[in-house]
């Protein structure tokens, strides 16, 4: 029993310290892109006016550790639509794309998830917008740049130093992710594991889009985890990178300090992000 416990372990640390230096790199390109964009990015959505979906879901696929949350503070100040921000949720890559690149997964294959989640942004978000909710209205003119400073967007003192603390944060979930998958999968068998999630095509993303709500970057390192160990299918894997928005609902909530208006915003994450992976999981 000590030795398994010991070879787990090991499997473990060995597997995690392979990825710091990809993740590493990864946030730092990351970090640069956000302190470089991003007040110009929400800028752009704002000018946007009905098509703030659609530019909203393009500028958060780009990849920006704190764009959702920057974003979830000017909806909140009613700057941008409901559509808009539920398209940045749905298209921001969070953690996934450090996770994905560390792990040398196919570029092609990386591309064709953050086009999916754009694409399917940019539909819920304008199903938002000109279906359920038409009468929900943005401002017109407010001052990004001092909305974002309000809200401190870039408030980290170098890129250096932010890129390497995000790294051994994530570093310190996926150790703990791959200890607790390696358990599992020890005591319960592999097989018993998949068989209970991946067959599963609804209640699989179901799941995966539940787990993707929790507001902390330990959603889409646990979902995007699974998927690599082949214990969730494609269609879970999308419903949770969907769904999973960071920390987000968070900002809105404290920015608004409306548990209703915050309530709607992540049942209607929860909703899109299942039903988008229940219809991929389809055809996958």
């Amino acid at each position: 029993m000590i030795d398994l416990i010991l070879d787990v372990c090991l499997d473990a640390v060995i597997d995690t310290a392979k990825l710091l230096p990809f993740l590493y790199l990864t946030y730092l390109a990351m970090e640069y892109l956000e302190h470089k964009i991003t007040v110009k990015s929400l800028t752009a959505i704002q000018r946007a006016g009905n098509f703030g979906p659609l530019i909203g879901g393009a500028l958060g696929a780009v990849p920006q550790c704190g764009f959702s949350a920057a974003a979830s503070g000017l909806y909140a100040g009613k700057i941008i639509s409901l559509g808009t921000l539920i398209a940045i949720y749905l298209s921001t890559s969070d953690e996934m794309l450090p996770i994905m690149i560390s792990n040398k997964a196919p570029i092609g294959f990386i591309l064709s998830i953050l086009g999916l989640k754009l694409l399917v942004g940019v539909i819920w978000g304008f199903l938002i917008d000109r279906v359920f909710f038409r009468n929900e209205k943005a401002h017109e003119h407010i001052n990004i740049h001092g909305m974002c400073e309000k809200e401190h967007c870039n408030c980290d003192k170098g890129i250096w130093t932010s890129a390497l603390k995000h790294t051994l944060s994530i570093a310190g979930f996926i150790l703990l992710v791959s200890l607790i998958l390696g358990f599992t999968l020890e005591f319960m068998g592999e097989d018993t594991l998949v068989g209970l999630i991946l067959n599963n095509k609804i209640l699989g993303p179901l799941s995966a889009s539940l787990i993707g709500l929790i507001p902390n970057c330990a959603a889409s390192v646990v979902i995007t985890e699974l998927y690599l160990e082949g214990a969730i299918g494609f269609g879970s894997l999308m419903a949770g990178l969907l769904s999973g928005a960071g920390v987000g609902w968070l900002v809105f909530l404290r920015a608004s300090k409306d548990i209703k208006k915050t309530a709607k915003v992540i049942l209607i994450l929860f909703i899109t992000g299942a039903l988008s992976g229940i219809v991929i999981g389809l055809f996958k």
